[in-house]
């Protein structure tokens, strides 16, 4: 796939308003429901997952809304695009998820970035990140190879939410809103003492889901232009 400057912004903004919705939300949910730490995990999985669905549907056409590293490097592992097409997405994801950050911090009158305080560490939650992060993956790219990927958009935000509950961590499966969260020291975010241990669980995930897809879909690669969405392959003028 050759890579074009829609693509760049719509993974820069698709990765941002994800952020601003995890981020967002967990803001809300804590003023909201303050010490009621059950309900403001269910008011901010909800709205993540919601959000997700309508960001991939908007921003799929154009990048196939990877919105996440983990997804653009198991998409270059398994030679569907460019190590440049990765290389880019994985930048403007980084640079949109902490631009989300900003915003959601300014939404709700907070300093536009704080470092959280959040540690979120132990070998619990690293798995669970690992598994989040498997899931995700799998659910991605086996409705690629199966066909079925306008189903993607609603299968990856019911997953998401889902995750948000039956893993330890909260299910941040996601190394660019990872590094982004850990700007904002709310109910979202994360130390940047414990982002390390994260990133590197997310990529053992990442790389556990690509080596069981090929066993399960021998033939994923099929499916190249349908991750997350269908979108076109030709360059754009710059």
């Amino acid at each position: 796939m050759l890579l074009t400057r829609r693509q760049l912004l719509a993974e820069f903004l698709g990765t941002a308003l994800l952020v601003i919705a995890v981020v967002g939300s967990g803001i809300a949910a804590a003023r909201l429901s303050p010490g009621d730490v059950g309900l403001e995990l269910l008011e901010n999985a909800a709205a993540t997952g919601a959000a997700l669905v309508a960001i991939i549907l908007a921003l799929g056409p154009v990048s196939g809304a990877h919105l996440n590293p983990a997804i653009t490097g198991a998409d270059r592992l398994r030679g569907a695009i460019s190590t440049r097409t990765a290389i880019g997405y994985v930048v403007a994801q980084v640079a949109g998820g902490i631009a989300g950050t900003v915003v959601a911090n300014l939404m709700f009158t907070l300093p536009a970035v704080q470092l959280s305080q959040r540690v979120r560490s132990g070998g619990g939650v690293w798995l669970a990140e690992a598994v989040a992060t498997f899931g995700l993956i799998l659910v991605v790219f086996g409705l690629a190879r199966s066909g079925r990927s306008a189903l993607a958009p609603f299968a990856v935000g019911a997953y998401i939410s889902g995750a948000y509950f039956f893993t330890s961590s909260t299910s941040f499966a996601n190394p660019a809103v990872t590094i982004a969260r850990m700007f904002s020291n709310t109910f979202a975010g994360i130390a940047p003492a414990s982002v390390a241990a994260f990133l590197g669980f997310q990529l053992v995930g990442a790389a556990v889901a690509v080596a069981a897809l090929g066993v399960l879909y021998p033939k994923v690669a099929s499916g190249a232009t349908e991750v997350v969405l269908p979108h076109p392959t030709e360059e754009a003028a710059w």
